[in-house]
């Protein structure tokens, strides 16, 4: 199985810390968060991973190969300007459209800032037996941005701030909202649906999808462990949370 690990940001919510290292390389009880996210990704059958960099790339590139890529085939995706993570993607597809003749198999698309306890192969498994285009861990709590889904889970809209108009793209009686986790797991025919260019948010390519009746389903991760690591006392909050991840 295939992945790619969004790891070109700034960082700049966990300055200073990241004033001389990628946000790719802060540590959490010894371990980098590049080391945990390919380490977790390996124990669910991921073994073709490609990250994009920006931000110190250099020192991603240096540390992947000190660490021998931690067994895995490991490719780079260099951005001179950050592309958000639609643009990310689009210039990383190469990697998920080769010649192996597993191009149906879904791939994973995951946030180098996110811990996690998410069972990744039932997610997969969830996303095989919808047929959905694009399946998205969400849970049900606080955050400023929410995506809104229907009574089957289908991605139909999101509230970007509370005092903003909810943007709707499939009308529903019912839309329930739920926060996004940073992972997705992505069919490889979405790929060649995005027609955005340059610098572009893949949650704005979801919408445009959903509108023309693409399925965008949500899997329900509400039990399971999750973290954002935006800014310090995150990860001083998850370095005593390490034994979720087991």
């Amino acid at each position: 199985m295939k992945a790619m690990v969004l790891a070109a940001g700034l960082g700049t919510r966990l300055r200073p810390l990241t004033d001389a290292r990628p946000k790719a390389l802060v540590e959490i009880a010894g371990r980098t968060l590049l080391e945990i996210t390919l380490t977790r990704l390996r124990s669910f059958g991921v073994n073709e991973v490609i990250v994009n960099v920006h931000h110190f790339a250099d020192m991603v590139v240096e540390f992947l190969r000190a660490h021998s890529n931690f067994g895995m085939r490991i490719e780079v995706s260099r951005e001179d300007v950050l592309l958000d993570t639609g643009g990310g993607l689009k210039k990383a597809a190469w990697f998920f459209q080769g010649n192996s003749g597993d191009t149906d198999e879904p791939f994973l698309l995951h946030n180098v800032d996110v811990l996690s306890a998410i069972d990744l192969k039932q997610m997969i498994e969830a996303h095989t037996d919808g047929g959905a285009l694009v399946t998205l861990a969400v849970q049900k709590r606080e955050s400023s941005r929410q995506l809104l889904f229907d009574e089957q889970r289908r991605l139909c809209g999101r509230q970007a701030g509370r005092d903003r108009e909810p943007e709707i793209v499939r009308p529903s009686a019912h839309l329930e909202p739920l926060a996004f986790s940073g992972i997705h797991a992505i069919s490889p025919r979405l790929l060649t649906m995005m027609t955005e260019k340059g610098v572009f948010s893949i949650i704005g390519t979801y919408l445009r999808l959903a509108a023309q009746g693409e399925t965008i389903a949500a899997f329900r991760a509400d039990q399971y462990f999750w973290c954002d690591l935006g800014r310090p006392e995150d990860l001083k909050r998850a370095s005593l949370d390490m034994e979720n991840l087991k």
